[in-house]
């Protein structure tokens, strides 16, 4: 008969305090790479890249967020995280709301103008129709408000990663994670394969080179 599988805090109890300690920041590291990846991922298909990444950041925060009170806690090394993530997802979907209202409001004025040039036989649908460069212009404002966003919630979750691995004295080779864009700071990447990969730069590293 095989033995039950333990959670996370029953394999913490089983550690010394700094067992523990190291035993919650490894699980939140590994937690925080795959969030960085899938923000990046995100934000590299804004570019029209082709991703075949598969997480999601929203739900692997959510599904932490859940666990909270009986495996590793998220927040354990910064509570404010879950404050600055939910504020970002509130940016992200009153983004996306004013979005398509500037296409609903647009497409209003023009089937209205349609409507207008039947009933009167004028041609005013064609000043509608000059309307349209707008809608390019509310895509790449949003656009570019969205990659904003993901940029500096990417950011913020590699600076977490880099205080939590510095914290606790983690390797930072062991929490590589996968990348899609090169301008972000305070790490190193290197191309394996056919895959771009990056680590924290700790103070440590900086002191070797």
């Amino acid at each position: 008969m095989t033995e039950p599988v333990k959670d996370s805090v029953e394999v913490a109890l089983d550690l010394d305090e700094k067992e523990v300690y190291s035993h919650i920041a490894h699980e939140s590291a590994e937690d925080i790479i795959r969030i960085i990846s899938s923000l990046d991922a995100e934000r590299a298909k804004l570019h029209g890249e082709v991703i075949y990444y598969k997480d999601d950041w929203d739900d692997l925060i959510r599904e932490r967020i859940a666990k909270g009170k009986r495996h590793t806690a998220f927040d354990f090394y910064n509570p404010a995280l879950l404050d600055i993530w939910e504020a970002k997802v509130k940016e992200i979907k009153d983004t996306r709301k004013r979005e398509k209202l500037g296409y609903a409001i647009l497409g209003a004025v023009i089937a209205a103008g349609g409507a207008v040039s039947i009933v009167t036989g004028q041609p005013y649908v064609l000043l509608t129709l000059a309307l349209l460069p707008l809608a390019v212009m509310l895509h790449d404002r949003a656009k570019e408000r969205f990659d904003l966003i993901y940029y500096e919630l990417t950011q913020f979750f590699i600076d977490e990663l880099r205080n939590l691995v510095e914290r606790h004295n983690l390797q930072p080779e062991r929490y590589r994670f996968k990348i899609f864009s090169g301008d972000y700071f305070g790490v190193e990447t290197k191309k394996l394969g056919t895959g771009l990969f990056a680590v924290v730069k700790t103070e440590k590293s900086k002191g070797n080179h």
